[in-house]
């Protein structure tokens, strides 16, 4: 009977980062995962998530990011392959950003500079210049920024997978915990619904929509949210290649909306909304995009990328947002029971920030700090509690 000093729990960016840093610490560490890696219903499982170091007021989060976009270079290095592309990030604005200088966008810019980066300011007109997709926009302010883009998410996944298999992790795919079984003020196994016993020292959920079906003292503090994503097939190809197009968000906390440049290998322009979305179960509620969300995407689409309005969307999915009530990462090991961590609530922003979660879950996971941990400890939330993340629209 094996016995793994780390029994890891969900097979996303968080729990294979986690999974990562352990081993490099030389524990032994095994991984359970419902379905393939990347599952189909996973968070982190579409053709691509932003990488971004804007986080307007928030200046912990924007250097939580500064360090994870040092880890997605070094991963196009370890992984073989170009899973990041650092296109850039152009954030757009409907109102010029001094009369909002705490705006995402006013706040974000300000903050660029303040760190010593050189984000580059535009108006209106070199908005459309720059970017032609934006050509009829009714955008009259924004920045680029160079250093960011988008990592291909899916992809990423998957090979962090096989990186990990490589280093001795063991993972078990088609595995879904669904037991703790206690000793003492312990967990000695996890009994999964597949039938099979897995006996681990120390166990970390990083089970993304279902940590708080497992942990069920975490249910009013976690919920579940679904956000409309399109793929749609340009008809002008060109006009939404690198450098023509970049990462993009549209006035994002007013709207929404956000976008990426012309994929490589998928061949669509993807277009989701960051916002309130729908509150559903993971598992029993359908993901599916509404007829309201596609004529919201059309009306955004003629307003601002009349170049799109009219192309055909290939591919949609809702994507589950694991929600925690005021947005932030939950980190901590458990209050009551000793061997047992948490490491989830990516909130809707959290995969760019795998790396450095990765590295603050593990560590909290062996009783030490992070510095940056203590801001997602385990805590009391109102049940009227507003998320912080700014670039999302809460309206």
């Amino acid at each position: 009977m094996k016995k793994y000093d780390f029994l890891i729990i969900g097979g996303g960016v968080f729990g294979l980062c986690t999974a990562i840093e352990l081993r490099k610490q030389n524990h032994s560490v095994g991984l359970l995962n419902p379905g393939q890696i990347p599952h189909p219903l996973a968070a982190s499982t579409d053709i691509s998530k932003i990488v971004r170091m804007e986080y307007g007021t928030d200046v912990e989060y924007m250097d939580m990011a500064i360090e994870s976009l040092k880890h997605w270079r070094i991963w196009n290095e370890t992984l073989g392959e170009t899973i990041f592309h650092e296109t850039g990030f152009l954030l757009t604005s409907s109102s010029p950003i001094e009369n909002n200088p705490q705006s995402f966008e006013g706040a974000s810019y300000l903050n660029l500079k303040a760190k010593g980066f050189t984000p580059e300011r535009l108006s209106k007109q070199q908005i459309s210049d720059r970017f032609p997709l934006f050509k009829s926009a009714n955008f009259v302010d924004g920045f680029y920024h160079a250093k960011g883009g988008y990592a291909e998410s899916g992809r990423a996944v998957t090979l962090l997978a096989d990186h990990a298999r490589k280093l001795g992790i063991d993972i078990h795919e088609n595995q879904t915990a669904q037991v703790f079984e206690p000793k003492h003020d312990k967990i000695e196994s996890v009994k999964t619904k597949e039938g099979n016993k897995f006996f681990a020292g120390e166990i970390i959920v990083c089970a993304g929509n279902f940590t708080h079906y497992l942990i069920r003292g975490l249910q009013p503090y976690f919920k579940v949210t679904g956000h409309p994503v399109f793929h749609i097939k340009p008809s002008e190809p060109e006009l939404f290649k690198y450098p023509n197009a970049t990462v993009f968000a549209a006035d994002i906390s007013n709207t929404g909306w956000y976008g990426f440049p012309f994929h490589p290998r998928e061949g669509v322009v993807k277009i989701a909304n960051h916002g309130i979305g729908l509150d559903l179960h993971p598992e029993d509620d359908e993901r599916l995009v509404s007829k309201k969300d596609e004529e919201n995407l059309r009306s955004f689409l003629k307003k601002h990328i009349p170049a799109l309005a009219k192309d055909p969307i290939v591919y949609t999915r809702r994507c589950c947002y694991t929600d925690t009530l005021d947005g932030h990462f939950w980190i901590d090991r458990h209050p009551e029971i000793e061997n047992l961590s948490i490491g989830s609530g990516g909130s809707g922003h959290g995969f760019k920030m795998g790396s450095v979660v990765g590295e603050m879950i593990a560590a909290v996971a062996q009783g030490k700090t992070h510095k940056w941990s203590n801001r997602y400890n385990w805590r009391k939330l109102h049940p009227n509690t507003i998320a912080k993340e700014e670039a999302r629209n809460n309206k």
